[in-house]
């Protein structure tokens, strides 16, 4: 090979690296991206709720024992709280649902009763009837047990999917569904499907695959996450969404991205948010992952982490800390 053709072929790859990596960038770069700065959209984890010590926390892990001081009276998944999280600039509240013996969703977060309230055995054991009679304020603590500030005041406040949707019907919502049942994932598809397409429109769901892919299959207008669809979804984005194709995995979904991951994302945050947003999905970013759930964006320090101007979602276990952060303020009556 003579080396003019060398030279030639040398010259021929080296435009051709030149070209694919100019358009890398001007793909994804967000100097040209069509999206204008904007308020986040807020998703309060748990509604405004009484906070925790997270210290070395297990899935079995008591949490209402672990209280810490509050300033305010409200308990999570509480119609109460829901209100209260609306008001103070969610524009998305996550509750977690149980199917009951007769028939209903419950709306509490533990698995079993015995943390909570006076109660004892799964909740997914007892009737909505049952269940609504406890008191969900009762084990909270902050002292040890000494005192029980909440105990005698959460009595009734358990609620049903139902009453949650009938009372705030033009409000988002986040469902996670608590158990690895595919059955729960059919019963809760059933009662979605009643419901008018704009109110579907506004839930989106999350929890274990099993029961996640029959509730994908019979109401395919809500939006979900599982541990595997995420992963599949960033994963595949990772490897190609330089391109600007979104993968299957990514269209109409709910997507939690790590703060520690959205910068390996293309085109974060701009370009993203496009993408998802024009695939069907809404993203909301939340705490570092390091091998299981995140947390959530709760302190100013993890604000500070985000893009100036970004507008797309983030969750946050302290919607009264975040909200006033970001901006938001009451509306003038």
């Amino acid at each position: 090979m003579g080396r003019s053709r060398l030279r030639r072929m040398m010259l021929i790859a080296g435009g051709c690296l030149f070209a694919l990596v100019a358009f890398i960038f001007l793909n994804n770069t967000n100097l040209f991206a069509s999206r204008a700065p904007g308020t986040p959209v807020l998703l309060a984890h748990r509604g405004l709720a009484q906070n925790f010590d997270r210290t070395n926390l297990q899935s079995d892990t008591c949490t209402a024992e672990r209280m810490l001081p509050t300033d305010h009276d409200y308990l999570e998944n509480t119609i109460p709280s829901m209100e209260a999280a609306f008001d103070l600039g969610a524009d998305v509240v996550e509750i977690d649902v149980h199917p009951t013996t007769d028939g209903a969703f419950a709306v509490f977060h533990d698995w079993r009763l015995d943390c909570r309230t006076e109660g004892h055995g799964a909740t997914r054991d007892h009737s909505l009837a049952e269940l609504k009679a406890l008191d969900v304020g009762y084990g909270y603590t902050a002292d040890g047990g000494k005192t029980h500030p909440f105990r005698g005041r959460g009595e009734g406040l358990m609620p049903s999917l139902d009453e949650v949707l009938a009372t705030f019907p033009d409000r988002d919502f986040l469902i996670n569904v608590k158990s690895g049942d595919p059955e729960e994932g059919a019963l809760l598809a059933a009662r979605l499907a009643e419901l008018y397409p704009a109110q579907r429109d506004r839930l989106m769901a999350y929890g274990d695959e099993r029961p996640l892919s029959v509730l994908r299959a019979k109401t395919p207008d809500i939006r979900t996450l599982s541990k595997p669809s995420i992963k599949a979804c960033l994963m595949r984005y990772i490897a190609y969404g330089w391109t600007g194709i979104v993968p299957g995995a990514c269209k109409n979904k709910f997507i939690a991205v790590p703060i520690n991951v959205a910068p390996w994302l293309w085109g974060w945050p701009d370009r993203f948010l496009n993408r998802m947003e024009d695939a069907g999905s809404r993203v909301f970013v939340q705490g570092d992952y390091h091998g299981g759930w995140s947390t959530g964006i709760d302190t100013p320090e993890d604000l500070a982490r985000l893009p100036e101007g970004y507008s797309g979602g983030i969750l946050t276990d302290r919607i009264e800390v975040i909200a006033p952060a970001v901006g938001w303020k009451p509306a003038a009556n």
